[in-house]
């Protein structure tokens, strides 16, 4: 059974449908070969429907609407400006004002695609008159697109708290030790970079201007604080805090900025809508298709013949990284870790790991899939925002990815760059 449901997924995806469509058919294929008919359907549709119950999914649609509506308006640049402001004169500066950039939005859109739309426009054509290489410059917006995943309020890891009932709060905070240590290195490798090709520096600017750049980038900097003092304060839970983000970007640019307009933002809503309806239809097909091949014991089965019952806790994490990072880069990410997570959680839970450890292991790996050949998604969006070729795109990925993956075996090795803070914060 398990050779026919992958046979129809893999057909359907080669003759270009999208990922919802294998997802529900497959699941199909396999609740008929179980029940031999379409008898009993309700129950896949139960199961289509608790898998968008959860109350926390609310959050990832005001998360996508905010991050729409700070990409249209001035957020995204105020923020860029401040960081120019302090390290672009260094060697490399520009570079690692890239980065940081990534970083700083990641910490109020969480979207890997919304940072390359944001960061990427405006900051390419700058970097390009300063002397880089354009498959230095496409490589490093989007893998530090990557850090977005990371850093609260990551919608990747909203979808891994709901499947795995893990506390999204912490998972949150969690993030913020590898995406920082991510930024680090990129930082030192573009530094290096501007060396090895005598890159220009810019000019320096004064402390007025630093001074002016901080005051103008103190409203979007709010966003962060709303999101992680929030919840840590004990004032929002993380959907609340979804919402108080969509509110505030609101009064940012409709009447602080004055950026958008009421029909700016009821376009930013309907395009919301659409990516939140996409979402949510893969949420539904991937909770069915777990529940399928979890009724049938297919994962027991395949965990069973790698031999993963007599791993440690070490081993059952480079499996499970592994994993992830091949699927995500020939999947769309939510559908890995719908799919995934069910799999792999009676063994995390029989070796002890820690399910904060294991989602921040996880998410690190479905962003680094997400930007990797040969169909990471990341790829697809540079390729549409940036109109490159495609083999252009990932020229210059390959340091990167090395990078992200060291920060994963790390991270598998010293768990505390994750728990660290969330231990200080849940005095655990």
């Amino acid at each position: 059974m398990a050779v026919t449901i992958f046979s129809v997924m893999v057909v359907l995806l080669l003759l270009g449908f999208p990922m919802m469509i294998p997802l529900i058919v497959g699941a199909f294929v396999g609740f008929y070969s179980l029940f031999g008919g379409f008898g009993q359907l309700e129950t896949m549709v139960q199961q289509m429907m608790a898998g968008v119950r959860p109350a926390s999914l609310i959050a990832v649609p005001m998360f996508i609407f905010a991050a729409d509506i700070m990409t249209r308006g001035q957020s995204a640049g105020r923020l860029i400006d401040m960081v120019m402001s302090f390290v672009g004169h260094m060697k490399g500066g520009l570079a690692v004002a890239t980065a940081a950039a990534c970083t700083m939005f990641g910490a109020v859109s969480g979207s890997t695609q919304a940072t390359v739309v944001a960061v990427g426009s405006p900051l390419r054509p700058r970097m390009l008159k300063a002397g880089y290489k354009d498959s230095f410059v496409l490589a490093l917006i989007v893998n530090s697109s990557d850090i977005a995943f990371l850093i609260p309020p990551s919608i990747g890891m909203i979808i891994y708290g709901v499947v795995s009932n893990t506390s999204i709060a912490e998972l949150f905070i969690a993030g913020i030790g590898p995406g920082l240590l991510i930024l680090a290195l990129f930082s030192v490798y573009s530094v290096i970079y501007a060396y090895r090709h005598n890159v220009p520096t810019e000019e320096k600017a004064t402390w007025g201007e630093r001074f002016r750049a901080v005051r103008q980038a103190l409203w979007p900097l709010g966003f962060p604080a709303i999101i992680i003092g929030g919840i840590y304060g004990g004032v929002f839970s993380p959907t609340e805090a979804a919402a108080a983000c969509v509110l505030y970007a609101i009064f940012l640019e409709m009447i602080v900025f004055r950026e958008i307009d009421f029909a700016g933002i009821y376009e930013t809503a309907k395009s919301t809508g659409l990516i939140t309806a996409v979402v949510f239809i893969l949420v539904a097909a991937g909770a069915a298709f777990s529940w399928v091949i979890s009724f049938a014991q297919i994962p027991q089965a395949v965990l069973t013949g790698i031999g993963i019952d007599s791993m440690g806790p070490i081993g059952v994490l480079f499996v499970i990284s592994a994993a992830f990072f091949i699927g995500c880069m020939f999947v769309d990410p939510i559908v890995v870790i719908l799919v995934f997570v069910p799999i792999f959680a009676p063994v995390v839970d029989s070796v002890g790991l820690d399910p904060v450890l294991v989602g921040t292991v996880i998410t690190l790996q479905v962003a680094i899939g997400s930007a990797t050949p040969p169909f990471g998604c990341d790829i697809f969006t540079a390729i549409a925002v940036f109109k490159r070729p495609y083999m252009e795109v990932i020229r210059g990925t390959p340091p990167f990815i090395i990078m992200l993956l060291s920060v994963s075996v790390a991270l598998i090795f010293f768990p505390q760059i994750a728990l660290f803070l969330r231990d200080l914060a849940f005095a655990k």
